[in-house]
């Protein structure tokens, strides 16, 4: 894992609630470790309250944070994951970037299922230090990267994977073109997504659906179906 965030991981490691310790306290400004409700295989470090835990967050650091996407299981991560683990010739012996990894559920999805190596990417500190604490609860050995790498190819990765990466317009347009740069080198390419506003259709083609539903955070709620999607060729 990278080095850049261990004052983040500090600060998360203090957040994780101990039900052992506590017992009976409720914890919303707290993280506790949970299986994935439709990737069970996989626990997470998540939110009990994502708004209660990032104002904590704030008021302790004194400084406005990035929304704690990484404290939560998204539709889109989940879908990639299920489909990862149930076909894992997709990543098994391959290079792995998971992209905006947020919580890194699809990266440990990925070693899971056999990967060779997995890079997960996000450009928030806290997801690098989340995916620390997730990784090693898991078992499995994932290397961070924080940084934007939209402007690029994917740095030779064999198979790129990205969860809930179209919801904004301004987003979606330079994840589109990343995500096409990738499979047009050769790599395979797989989006998870519900079907958010801005999920580019016509671009992109449907290798699996799950129908579900209250599987992520609050905002997922009215979701009833999920989609894995790859660039049309």
């Amino acid at each position: 894992m990278t080095n850049r965030t261990g004052t983040e991981l500090s600060h998360l490691e203090r957040t994780v609630l101990d039900d052992s310790l506590t017992p009976g306290v409720a914890g919303f400004d707290r993280l506790r470790l949970a299986e994935v409700p439709f990737v069970p295989e996989v626990r997470l470090h998540l939110a009990v309250d994502p708004i209660v835990l990032g104002a904590r967050m704030e008021a302790e650091s004194g400084a406005a944070l990035a929304p704690l996407f990484w404290a939560s299981a998204w539709a889109g991560g989940q879908a990639v994951s299920r489909y990862v683990l149930d076909n894992p010739d997709v990543v098994a012996g391959s290079r792995v970037l998971d992209l905006a990894s947020g919580s890194g559920l699809v990266a440990i999805a990925a070693a899971v299922a056999g990967a060779a190596t997995v890079t997960a990417n996000d450009i928030d500190p806290y997801a690098l230090a989340a995916l620390t604490l997730n990784a090693r609860a898991n078992g499995v050995v994932v290397h961070g990267s924080c940084g934007d790498l939209l402007a690029g190819d994917g740095d030779g990765a064999e198979v790129v994977l990205a969860g809930d990466v179209f919801y904004s317009q301004s987003l979606a347009d330079r994840m589109l073109a990343f995500l096409e740069r990738v499979a047009t080198r050769g790599a395979r390419v797989l989006v998870g997504d519900p079907g958010r506003a801005y999920l580019p259709y016509g671009r992109l083609e449907v290798v699996a659906s799950y129908p579900v539903s209250m599987m992520g955070p609050p905002e997922d709620a009215e979701i009833k179906q999920v989609h894995v999607l790859q660039p049309r060729y």
